[in-house]
Protein backbone atom coordinates (compact mmCIF):
# COMPACT_ATOMS: atom_id res chain seq x y z
CA UNK A 1 0.00 0.00 0.00
CA UNK A 2 1.04 3.33 -1.10
CA UNK A 3 0.95 5.45 2.78
CA UNK A 4 3.63 8.02 1.40
CA UNK A 5 1.53 11.58 1.72
CA UNK A 6 1.35 13.93 -1.19
CA UNK A 7 3.48 16.41 0.68
CA UNK A 8 6.29 14.02 1.23
CA UNK A 9 6.21 12.68 -2.20
CA UNK A 10 6.20 16.36 -3.49
CA UNK A 11 9.43 16.90 -1.46
CA UNK A 12 11.32 13.53 -2.35
CA UNK A 13 10.37 14.42 -6.32
CA UNK A 14 11.25 17.57 -6.22
CA UNK A 15 15.05 16.26 -4.02
CA UNK A 16 15.39 13.93 -7.27
CA UNK A 17 14.87 16.77 -9.39
CA UNK A 18 17.43 18.78 -7.57
CA UNK A 19 20.10 15.59 -8.05
CA UNK A 20 19.23 15.11 -11.03
CA UNK A 21 20.35 18.69 -11.97
CA UNK A 22 22.83 18.79 -9.95
CA UNK A 23 23.66 15.34 -11.82
CA UNK A 24 23.37 16.83 -15.23
CA UNK A 25 25.58 19.71 -14.40
CA UNK A 26 28.37 17.91 -13.23
CA UNK A 27 28.39 16.04 -16.65
CA UNK A 28 27.97 19.29 -18.82
CA UNK A 29 31.53 20.43 -16.70
CA UNK A 30 33.01 16.98 -17.63
CA UNK A 31 32.13 16.87 -21.40
CA UNK A 32 32.75 20.78 -21.48
CA UNK A 33 35.46 21.73 -18.68
CA UNK A 34 37.19 18.44 -18.24
CA UNK A 35 36.39 18.04 -14.28
CA UNK A 36 37.46 15.17 -12.72
CA UNK A 37 35.38 14.24 -9.71
CA UNK A 38 37.12 12.13 -7.07
CA UNK A 39 36.36 10.37 -3.91
CA UNK A 40 37.54 11.41 -0.65
CA UNK A 41 39.50 9.38 2.01
CA UNK A 42 35.80 9.15 3.24
CA UNK A 43 34.73 8.46 -0.20
CA UNK A 44 32.79 11.38 1.03
CA UNK A 45 32.77 14.44 -0.28
CA UNK A 46 33.58 14.54 -3.84
CA UNK A 47 36.76 16.35 -4.49
CA UNK A 48 36.51 18.14 -7.53
CA UNK A 49 39.71 19.27 -10.08
CA UNK A 50 40.15 20.28 -13.50
CA UNK A 51 42.25 18.39 -16.53
CA UNK A 52 42.58 16.01 -18.71
CA UNK A 53 44.81 12.82 -18.49
CA UNK A 54 45.88 13.18 -21.82
CA UNK A 55 46.30 16.89 -21.82
CA UNK A 56 48.42 16.46 -18.14
CA UNK A 57 50.64 13.73 -19.66
CA UNK A 58 51.32 15.71 -22.98
CA UNK A 59 51.99 19.05 -20.43
CA UNK A 60 54.64 16.90 -18.74
CA UNK A 61 56.05 15.27 -21.62
CA UNK A 62 56.98 18.56 -22.48
CA UNK A 63 57.95 19.77 -19.07
CA UNK A 64 60.66 16.72 -19.15
CA UNK A 65 61.53 17.31 -22.88
CA UNK A 66 62.57 21.11 -22.24
CA UNK A 67 65.92 21.08 -19.81
CA UNK A 68 67.10 23.75 -18.19
CA UNK A 69 70.53 24.49 -16.66
CA UNK A 70 69.18 27.02 -14.47
CA UNK A 71 66.47 27.14 -11.81
CA UNK A 72 62.74 27.83 -12.90
CA UNK A 73 61.11 30.60 -11.61
CA UNK A 74 58.41 30.01 -8.89
CA UNK A 75 55.59 27.90 -11.06
CA UNK A 76 57.86 27.12 -13.74
CA UNK A 77 58.82 23.25 -14.81
CA UNK A 78 62.19 22.03 -15.93
CA UNK A 79 63.43 18.36 -17.06
CA UNK A 80 65.77 16.16 -19.06
CA UNK A 81 64.32 14.72 -21.87
CA UNK A 82 62.84 11.39 -22.15
CA UNK A 83 62.31 9.19 -25.61
CA UNK A 84 58.63 9.40 -26.99
CA UNK A 85 59.01 5.85 -27.55
CA UNK A 86 61.00 3.95 -24.85
CA UNK A 87 61.32 0.15 -24.69
CA UNK A 88 59.41 -1.55 -22.17
CA UNK A 89 62.13 -1.00 -19.78
CA UNK A 90 64.16 1.68 -20.15
CA UNK A 91 66.70 4.55 -18.53
CA UNK A 92 67.17 7.33 -19.78
CA UNK A 93 68.01 11.14 -18.39
CA UNK A 94 71.45 13.12 -18.30
CA UNK A 95 74.36 12.75 -15.87
CA UNK A 96 74.37 14.92 -12.95
CA UNK A 97 76.48 18.02 -13.53
CA UNK A 98 78.12 20.10 -11.19
CA UNK A 99 75.39 22.99 -10.72
CA UNK A 100 72.84 19.79 -10.05
CA UNK A 101 75.81 18.66 -7.07
CA UNK A 102 75.20 19.62 -3.45
CA UNK A 103 78.43 21.39 -2.34
CA UNK A 104 77.78 19.21 1.13
CA UNK A 105 76.10 15.78 -0.40
CA UNK A 106 73.95 14.50 2.20
CA UNK A 107 71.61 11.45 3.07
CA UNK A 108 68.95 12.51 5.40
CA UNK A 109 65.22 11.46 3.82
CA UNK A 110 66.45 8.60 2.62
CA UNK A 111 63.78 6.58 3.66
CA UNK A 112 59.44 6.60 3.61
CA UNK A 113 58.57 9.27 6.41
CA UNK A 114 62.55 9.44 7.47
CA UNK A 115 65.17 7.96 8.73
CA UNK A 116 63.66 6.02 11.21
CA UNK A 117 60.46 5.79 9.39
CA UNK A 118 58.58 7.67 12.48
CA UNK A 119 57.60 10.50 10.63
CA UNK A 120 60.36 12.94 12.70
CA UNK A 121 62.14 15.71 10.81
CA UNK A 122 65.58 16.36 13.08
CA UNK A 123 68.33 17.32 10.05
CA UNK A 124 67.46 21.50 11.30
CA UNK A 125 65.01 23.35 12.48
CA UNK A 126 62.39 25.13 10.38
CA UNK A 127 60.88 28.68 9.35
CA UNK A 128 57.95 29.05 11.39
CA UNK A 129 56.86 32.88 10.41
CA UNK A 130 54.90 31.42 7.13
CA UNK A 131 54.07 34.88 5.24
CA UNK A 132 49.83 34.91 5.36
CA UNK A 133 49.48 34.92 1.32
CA UNK A 134 52.17 31.37 1.66
CA UNK A 135 55.45 30.59 0.86
CA UNK A 136 56.41 31.22 -3.04
CA UNK A 137 57.12 27.50 -4.49
CA UNK A 138 60.92 27.37 -5.24
CA UNK A 139 59.36 25.17 -8.18
CA UNK A 140 56.36 23.24 -9.03
CA UNK A 141 55.55 21.14 -12.11
CA UNK A 142 53.15 18.25 -13.33
CA UNK A 143 54.07 14.55 -12.32
CA UNK A 144 53.07 11.45 -12.74
CA UNK A 145 49.89 9.71 -10.84
CA UNK A 146 50.62 7.08 -8.23
CA UNK A 147 50.69 7.52 -3.74
CA UNK A 148 54.48 7.43 -2.91
CA UNK A 149 56.44 9.68 -1.79
CA UNK A 150 59.83 11.10 -2.35
CA UNK A 151 63.21 10.32 -0.80
CA UNK A 152 66.13 12.16 -1.08
CA UNK A 153 69.90 12.24 -0.74
CA UNK A 154 72.89 14.10 -2.34
CA UNK A 155 70.80 16.58 -3.53
CA UNK A 156 68.48 14.15 -5.59
CA UNK A 157 65.00 13.73 -5.07
CA UNK A 158 63.44 10.26 -5.85
CA UNK A 159 60.14 8.98 -6.63
CA UNK A 160 58.02 6.55 -8.66
CA UNK A 161 55.25 7.69 -10.96
CA UNK A 162 52.67 6.19 -13.58
CA UNK A 163 53.10 7.80 -17.09
CA UNK A 164 50.09 6.69 -19.24
CA UNK A 165 51.03 2.77 -19.51
CA UNK A 166 54.15 2.92 -17.37
CA UNK A 167 55.65 3.02 -13.90
CA UNK A 168 58.64 5.27 -14.08
CA UNK A 169 61.11 5.93 -11.16
CA UNK A 170 62.55 9.02 -11.43
CA UNK A 171 65.09 10.97 -10.07
CA UNK A 172 65.68 15.60 -9.86
CA UNK A 173 67.36 18.08 -8.62
CA UNK A 174 66.22 19.25 -5.69
CA UNK A 175 66.43 23.00 -6.17
CA UNK A 176 65.72 23.37 -9.38
CA UNK A 177 63.13 20.16 -9.98
CA UNK A 178 65.01 19.32 -13.21
CA UNK A 179 64.68 15.82 -14.11
CA UNK A 180 67.77 14.36 -14.33
CA UNK A 181 67.21 10.15 -15.09
CA UNK A 182 64.14 7.75 -15.51
CA UNK A 183 63.61 4.04 -15.51
CA UNK A 184 60.45 2.84 -17.05
CA UNK A 185 58.62 -0.42 -17.62
CA UNK A 186 55.28 -1.30 -18.47
CA UNK A 187 53.03 -1.70 -15.70
CA UNK A 188 49.42 -0.03 -14.99
CA UNK A 189 47.70 -0.62 -11.83
CA UNK A 190 44.28 1.22 -11.02
CA UNK A 191 41.27 0.55 -8.78
CA UNK A 192 38.25 2.83 -8.26
CA UNK A 193 38.90 4.85 -4.94
CA UNK A 194 42.88 5.89 -5.38
CA UNK A 195 42.74 5.62 -9.21
CA UNK A 196 45.87 4.26 -11.29
CA UNK A 197 49.73 4.54 -9.99
CA UNK A 198 52.30 2.73 -7.85
CA UNK A 199 52.05 3.33 -3.92
CA UNK A 200 55.40 2.23 -2.71
CA UNK A 201 58.01 5.08 -2.11
CA UNK A 202 61.23 4.02 -3.17
CA UNK A 203 64.31 3.63 -0.42
CA UNK A 204 68.27 5.02 -1.24
CA UNK A 205 70.74 3.39 0.10
CA UNK A 206 74.39 3.55 0.14
CA UNK A 207 73.79 5.18 -3.39
CA UNK A 208 71.58 2.52 -4.57
CA UNK A 209 67.77 3.22 -4.70
CA UNK A 210 65.46 0.31 -4.67
CA UNK A 211 61.93 1.00 -5.76
CA UNK A 212 58.62 -0.94 -5.85
CA UNK A 213 56.01 -1.15 -8.22
CA UNK A 214 52.71 -1.59 -7.51
CA UNK A 215 52.38 -4.96 -8.91
CA UNK A 216 55.59 -6.54 -7.51
CA UNK A 217 58.42 -5.25 -9.60
CA UNK A 218 60.86 -4.73 -7.45
CA UNK A 219 64.54 -2.64 -8.73
CA UNK A 220 67.80 -1.53 -7.32
CA UNK A 221 69.13 0.97 -9.85
CA UNK A 222 72.12 2.84 -9.48
CA UNK A 223 70.87 6.74 -7.77
CA UNK A 224 73.64 7.85 -9.68
CA UNK A 225 72.54 6.79 -13.58
CA UNK A 226 69.45 5.09 -12.82
CA UNK A 227 71.23 2.09 -14.24
CA UNK A 228 69.90 -1.34 -13.54
CA UNK A 229 71.70 -3.75 -11.10
CA UNK A 230 69.09 -6.25 -10.18
CA UNK A 231 65.46 -6.88 -10.44
CA UNK A 232 62.75 -9.37 -9.15
CA UNK A 233 59.19 -9.64 -9.00
CA UNK A 234 58.18 -10.45 -5.21
CA UNK A 235 54.91 -11.29 -6.24
CA UNK A 236 55.99 -14.11 -8.74
CA UNK A 237 58.47 -15.47 -6.19
CA UNK A 238 56.38 -15.85 -3.13
CA UNK A 239 53.57 -17.17 -5.45
CA UNK A 240 51.47 -14.53 -3.90
CA UNK A 241 48.45 -12.54 -4.99
CA UNK A 242 48.01 -8.52 -5.23
CA UNK A 243 46.51 -6.57 -2.69
CA UNK A 244 43.16 -4.80 -3.67
CA UNK A 245 45.00 -1.29 -3.08
CA UNK A 246 48.32 -2.76 -4.65
CA UNK A 247 52.04 -3.28 -3.12
CA UNK A 248 52.03 -0.33 -0.91
CA UNK A 249 54.95 -1.24 2.05
CA UNK A 250 58.17 0.78 1.34
CA UNK A 251 61.46 -1.60 0.55
CA UNK A 252 63.62 -1.65 4.21
CA UNK A 253 67.03 -2.08 4.48
CA UNK A 254 68.43 -3.72 7.19
CA UNK A 255 72.35 -4.10 7.23
CA UNK A 256 72.97 -6.51 3.93
CA UNK A 257 69.16 -7.23 3.02
CA UNK A 258 66.26 -5.39 1.40
CA UNK A 259 63.09 -6.35 3.65
CA UNK A 260 59.77 -6.35 1.80
CA UNK A 261 56.09 -7.43 2.09
CA UNK A 262 54.98 -10.34 -0.65
CA UNK A 263 52.44 -11.83 1.42
CA UNK A 264 52.47 -15.26 0.03
CA UNK A 265 50.82 -18.07 1.94
CA UNK A 266 53.79 -20.79 1.60
CA UNK A 267 56.21 -18.86 4.39
CA UNK A 268 56.34 -15.44 1.58
CA UNK A 269 54.73 -13.00 3.64
CA UNK A 270 58.23 -11.05 4.84
CA UNK A 271 61.33 -11.90 2.55
CA UNK A 272 64.05 -10.54 2.60
CA UNK A 273 66.97 -10.14 -0.33
CA UNK A 274 70.38 -9.55 -0.76
CA UNK A 275 70.70 -5.99 -1.19
CA UNK A 276 73.79 -6.45 -3.62
CA UNK A 277 72.74 -9.20 -5.74
CA UNK A 278 68.90 -9.58 -5.09
CA UNK A 279 69.65 -13.38 -3.91
CA UNK A 280 66.89 -14.88 -1.69
CA UNK A 281 68.07 -14.50 1.62
CA UNK A 282 64.95 -15.80 3.77
CA UNK A 283 61.67 -15.66 3.77
CA UNK A 284 59.11 -16.21 6.49
CA UNK A 285 55.38 -15.98 7.76
CA UNK A 286 51.81 -16.96 6.03
CA UNK A 287 49.65 -13.89 6.79
CA UNK A 288 48.28 -11.91 3.99
CA UNK A 289 49.76 -8.35 3.96
CA UNK A 290 48.51 -4.88 4.80
CA UNK A 291 49.55 -1.30 3.57
CA UNK A 292 52.07 -0.83 6.76
CA UNK A 293 55.90 -0.44 5.33
CA UNK A 294 58.54 -3.09 7.72
CA UNK A 295 60.55 -0.63 10.12
CA UNK A 296 63.68 -1.36 12.18
CA UNK A 297 63.37 -0.22 15.93
CA UNK A 298 64.55 -1.69 19.53
CA UNK A 299 62.45 -3.16 21.87
CA UNK A 300 63.68 -3.83 24.88
CA UNK A 301 67.30 -3.81 23.93
CA UNK A 302 66.37 -6.10 21.36
CA UNK A 303 67.08 -4.61 17.49
CA UNK A 304 64.63 -6.32 15.18
CA UNK A 305 62.30 -6.37 12.06
CA UNK A 306 58.61 -4.70 12.72
CA UNK A 307 55.66 -5.75 10.27
CA UNK A 308 52.23 -5.06 10.90
CA UNK A 309 50.33 -7.62 8.35
CA UNK A 310 46.71 -7.70 7.59
CA UNK A 311 46.52 -9.91 11.03
CA UNK A 312 48.94 -8.96 13.45
CA UNK A 313 52.20 -6.99 14.32
CA UNK A 314 54.71 -9.07 14.71
CA UNK A 315 58.65 -8.48 15.65
CA UNK A 316 61.67 -10.58 13.60
CA UNK A 317 64.81 -11.44 14.16
CA UNK A 318 66.49 -9.95 11.65
CA UNK A 319 69.56 -12.32 10.57
CA UNK A 320 66.92 -15.20 9.34
CA UNK A 321 63.35 -13.30 10.54
CA UNK A 322 62.46 -15.60 12.97
CA UNK A 323 59.07 -15.01 14.81
CA UNK A 324 60.17 -13.09 17.93
CA UNK A 325 56.81 -11.90 19.11
CA UNK A 326 53.30 -11.08 17.76
CA UNK A 327 50.07 -9.84 18.75
CA UNK A 328 46.62 -9.75 16.66
CA UNK A 329 45.70 -6.73 14.99
CA UNK A 330 42.88 -6.75 12.39
CA UNK A 331 40.86 -4.41 10.83
CA UNK A 332 37.25 -5.21 10.02
CA UNK A 333 37.46 -3.66 5.89
CA UNK A 334 41.08 -3.08 5.20
CA UNK A 335 44.23 -4.48 5.97
CA UNK A 336 46.61 -2.26 8.19
CA UNK A 337 47.65 0.91 6.58
CA UNK A 338 49.32 3.51 9.28
CA UNK A 339 52.79 2.85 10.85
CA UNK A 340 53.44 1.97 14.20
CA UNK A 341 55.29 4.74 16.70
CA UNK A 342 57.64 3.00 19.35
CA UNK A 343 57.25 4.71 22.35
CA UNK A 344 60.28 4.61 25.54
CA UNK A 345 62.18 1.60 25.55
CA UNK A 346 59.27 -1.24 25.04
CA UNK A 347 56.30 0.09 24.08
CA UNK A 348 54.49 0.34 20.81
CA UNK A 349 51.35 2.43 19.90
CA UNK A 350 49.31 1.09 16.66
CA UNK A 351 46.38 3.19 14.99
CA UNK A 352 43.90 2.08 12.51
CA UNK A 353 40.33 3.46 11.54
CA UNK A 354 37.19 1.70 9.81
CA UNK A 355 36.23 1.63 13.50
CA UNK A 356 39.10 -0.02 15.55
CA UNK A 357 40.96 3.09 17.47
CA UNK A 358 44.35 2.68 19.00
CA UNK A 359 46.34 0.27 21.45
CA UNK A 360 49.03 1.10 23.22
CA UNK A 361 51.30 -2.98 23.97
CA UNK A 362 54.11 -3.38 26.46
CA UNK A 363 56.53 -5.40 24.13
CA UNK A 364 58.93 -7.43 27.19
CA UNK A 365 61.97 -9.28 27.06
CA UNK A 366 61.96 -12.75 29.93
CA UNK A 367 65.17 -14.24 29.27
CA UNK A 368 65.00 -15.48 25.54
CA UNK A 369 61.17 -15.19 25.27
CA UNK A 370 58.98 -11.83 25.00
CA UNK A 371 55.72 -10.79 26.31
CA UNK A 372 52.91 -8.93 25.10
CA UNK A 373 50.73 -7.54 27.27
CA UNK A 374 47.96 -4.00 26.49
CA UNK A 375 48.66 -0.76 28.49
CA UNK A 376 45.21 1.04 27.08
CA UNK A 377 43.06 0.46 24.22
CA UNK A 378 40.77 3.25 22.83
CA UNK A 379 38.57 4.94 19.81
CA UNK A 380 40.66 8.65 20.39
CA UNK A 381 42.69 8.07 17.89
CA UNK A 382 42.05 6.24 14.01
CA UNK A 383 44.55 6.85 11.69
CA UNK A 384 43.29 5.84 8.10
CA UNK A 385 45.76 7.12 5.20
CA UNK A 386 48.04 8.46 7.71
CA UNK A 387 50.35 7.80 10.89
CA UNK A 388 50.99 9.96 13.96
CA UNK A 389 54.33 11.24 15.62
CA UNK A 390 55.93 11.47 18.92
CA UNK A 391 56.77 14.19 20.67
CA UNK A 392 57.77 14.41 24.70
CA UNK A 393 54.89 11.99 25.61
CA UNK A 394 52.44 13.31 23.48
CA UNK A 395 50.95 11.49 19.91
CA UNK A 396 49.33 13.69 17.44
CA UNK A 397 47.67 12.29 14.63
CA UNK A 398 44.38 11.99 12.30
CA UNK A 399 41.45 11.03 13.63
CA UNK A 400 40.13 10.29 10.44
CA UNK A 401 39.84 13.32 9.26
CA UNK A 402 40.47 16.04 12.27
CA UNK A 403 43.90 16.21 14.21
CA UNK A 404 44.22 15.11 18.17
CA UNK A 405 46.04 15.01 20.66
CA UNK A 406 46.75 12.36 23.06
CA UNK A 407 48.69 11.36 26.02
CA UNK A 408 50.95 8.57 25.19
CA UNK A 409 51.15 7.12 28.63
CA UNK A 410 47.47 7.06 29.40
CA UNK A 411 45.53 7.21 25.84
CA UNK A 412 43.99 10.21 26.98
CA UNK A 413 42.39 12.87 24.61
CA UNK A 414 44.21 16.29 25.24
CA UNK A 415 42.41 17.92 22.17
CA UNK A 416 40.70 17.97 18.70
CA UNK A 417 40.52 20.12 16.69
CA UNK A 418 40.96 21.11 12.52
CA UNK A 419 39.51 19.56 10.24
CA UNK A 420 42.64 18.16 7.65
CA UNK A 421 40.99 15.67 5.13
CA UNK A 422 42.66 12.67 4.75
CA UNK A 423 45.92 14.62 4.67
CA UNK A 424 49.63 13.42 5.81
CA UNK A 425 51.76 14.68 8.80
CA UNK A 426 55.53 15.41 9.98
CA UNK A 427 56.96 16.77 13.47
CA UNK A 428 59.71 19.22 12.91
CA UNK A 429 61.02 20.73 16.30
CA UNK A 430 57.61 21.82 18.09
CA UNK A 431 55.51 22.24 15.07
CA UNK A 432 53.43 19.67 12.59
CA UNK A 433 53.89 20.24 9.08
CA UNK A 434 50.75 18.89 7.65
CA UNK A 435 49.30 18.34 3.86
CA UNK A 436 45.88 18.57 3.59
CA UNK A 437 44.00 16.20 1.39
CA UNK A 438 43.10 19.00 -0.30
CA UNK A 439 46.47 20.50 -1.14
CA UNK A 440 46.91 23.07 1.48
CA UNK A 441 49.98 23.08 3.70
CA UNK A 442 49.31 23.45 7.18
CA UNK A 443 51.73 24.86 10.08
CA UNK A 444 50.33 23.44 13.57
CA UNK A 445 51.99 23.62 17.19
CA UNK A 446 52.96 20.55 18.71
CA UNK A 447 51.26 21.13 22.02
CA UNK A 448 49.20 18.83 24.22
CA UNK A 449 47.53 22.80 25.50
CA UNK A 450 45.17 23.03 22.66
CA UNK A 451 44.74 23.16 18.73
CA UNK A 452 46.96 26.07 17.67
CA UNK A 453 46.84 26.80 13.93
CA UNK A 454 50.16 29.13 12.75
CA UNK A 455 49.61 29.12 9.01
CA UNK A 456 48.21 27.63 6.01
CA UNK A 457 48.44 27.81 2.34
CA UNK A 458 47.12 25.79 -1.02
CA UNK A 459 50.47 24.39 -1.95
CA UNK A 460 49.72 21.80 -4.26
CA UNK A 461 45.53 21.48 -6.60
CA UNK A 462 43.59 18.24 -6.48
CA UNK A 463 43.44 15.27 -3.90
CA UNK A 464 46.59 14.26 -1.80
CA UNK A 465 47.46 11.41 -0.08
CA UNK A 466 51.42 11.62 -0.43
CA UNK A 467 53.39 11.91 2.61
CA UNK A 468 55.51 15.12 2.54
CA UNK A 469 58.86 14.38 2.36
CA UNK A 470 61.70 17.07 4.61
CA UNK A 471 65.00 17.39 3.59
CA UNK A 472 68.13 20.66 3.82
CA UNK A 473 65.33 22.50 5.15
CA UNK A 474 63.18 22.12 1.89
CA UNK A 475 59.93 20.45 1.75
CA UNK A 476 59.15 18.59 -0.87
CA UNK A 477 55.20 17.84 -2.05
CA UNK A 478 53.12 15.43 -4.16
CA UNK A 479 49.93 14.07 -5.16
CA UNK A 480 49.20 12.30 -8.64
CA UNK A 481 49.00 15.13 -10.80
CA UNK A 482 51.51 17.65 -9.32
CA UNK A 483 55.07 18.10 -7.75
CA UNK A 484 56.50 21.43 -5.78
CA UNK A 485 59.12 22.67 -3.26
CA UNK A 486 59.32 24.93 -0.57
CA UNK A 487 62.26 26.26 1.25
CA UNK A 488 61.57 26.27 5.21
CA UNK A 489 64.60 27.01 6.31
CA UNK A 490 64.78 30.00 8.68
CA UNK A 491 66.59 33.39 7.41
CA UNK A 492 69.18 34.95 9.10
Amino acid sequence: MDIVTPTLRNIVAGGVAIAGFAGAVIVVLVVAFDLRVEPAGSGIPLIFSFGDPDDHFAALEESRAQPRAHAPAPGGSTGAAEPSTPSANSTTGTAPDAAAAPATPAAYWTDFRGPNRDGRYAEMAIRTDWPGTGLEPLWNQPIGGGYASFVVAEGRAFTIEQRRGREVVAAYDVETGRELWTHAWDAHFQETMGGPGPRATPTWHEGRLYALGATGALWCLDADTGTVVWERNILADGDAANLAWAMSASPLIVDEMVVVLPGGSDAWSVAAYDRLTGDIVWHVLNDIQGYTSPMVVNLDGVRQILVVTAARVAGLRIEDGQLLWDHPWVVSNVPNMSQPLVIGENRLFLSASYGKGAMLLDVSRTGDSFTVETVWQNNRMKNRFSSSVLRDGYIYGLDNAILACLDADTGELMWKGGRYGYGQLLLAGDHLVIITERGDLVLVRATPESHQEVAGFRAIEGKTWNVPALADGRVLLRNAREMAAFDLRPGD
